[in-house]
């Protein structure tokens, strides 16, 4: 797992590129993520953030970390402007954030979370409920495939975290792949465009795994902005990820993110999440 030395590279990327702008461009323009699922990520990084900034005319840095609450404590306490997380968190907090743009995926705005095991476990296909006595990676715990649908799925099929021999997270999808493939976990709950994804790079992870179940579609994990931030240079920000697509360079981005394109999206894309929040958490969602 290079899941830390990816955050500490990621975290001195943004503050040279940032440093090396500054002085001739002014603030740069900040953007939080977790760790993406490439072999080179540091260096992808790097190509984003100097596609961004060409085209914006101002200095443009990510800054990643491993934990959505992580994202999340930066972008409220203004030391990042917009922030790339998953469709739960923002509707937690979606009165505090306000969306600025959404990956398609496949085409649409939408993914699923997948239950994988170990190729050749005993765990039955559709196996929620063989998971008692078992143990369970976990992604995260703002993940909505990596945590909430688990949760649901586990009360559906009559289980409680008590009932499994034990569920951690792995902090990062790809990592719950690994968790599985090697054994730490019976079963994984993860993001199926990340395991899509893992498997088009023909990673040993995915090779090793089985995808058992697919959940209903939810929408894709979103990029947000503080709601009463109306920074002009967000508005910039969210045209020059809309019209990535039509470009050359741009489209080469998103091919190595396997998206096809950004999109504006409508809270109501996320009001599955919002009823699966509800069924969890009951009155206090």
């Amino acid at each position: 797992m290079q899941r830390r030395n990816f955050v500490q590279y990621g975290a001195v990327l943004g503050l040279s590129l940032g440093s090396a702008r500054v002085g001739a461009a002014g603030n740069p323009l900040r953007i939080g993520l977790t760790a993406v699922i490439l072999a080179d990520q540091a260096a992808f990084l790097a190509r984003w953030s100097e596609y961004l900034s060409e085209r914006m005319d101002i200095p443009v840095t990510f800054v990643a970390r491993e934990s959505y609450q992580a994202i999340l404590d930066l972008l409220f306490s203004n030391q990042i402007d917009a922030a790339w997380i998953c469709g739960y968190p923002y509707v937690r907090h979606q009165a505090q954030l306000r969306l600025l743009v959404v990956p398609l995926y496949q085409g649409n705005p939408v993914y699923q979370s997948y239950l994988i095991r170990t190729r050749g476990s005993a765990i039955k296909l559709n196996g929620w409920g063989d998971l008692k006595n078992r143990v369970l990676a976990y992604s995260d715990p703002l993940s909505n495939s990596g945590w909430l649908v688990a949760q649901a799925q586990l009360r559906a099929a009559g289980l409680n975290a008590l009932d499994l021999r034990r569920g951690f997270f792995a902090h990062g999808h790809n990592n719950v792949a690994e968790a599985v493939a090697s054994g730490l976990a019976h079963a994984g709950s993860i993001d199926g465009y990340v395991w899509e994804t893992l498997q088009l790079q023909k990673t040993a992870a995915v090779a090793n795994t089985q995808v058992i179940w697919k959940s209903e579609f939810y929408g894709f994990p979103p990029i947000v902005v503080r709601h009463e931030d109306r920074n002009a240079s967000l508005e910039v920000l969210g045209q020059t990820l809309l019209g990535m697509h039509e470009e050359s360079h741009g489209q080469d981005l998103l091919r190595a993110l396997n998206l096809n394109a950004f999109a504006r999206p409508t809270p109501a894309l996320y009001d599955s999440i919002r009823e699966l929040v509800k069924s969890v958490h009951g009155a206090r969602a």
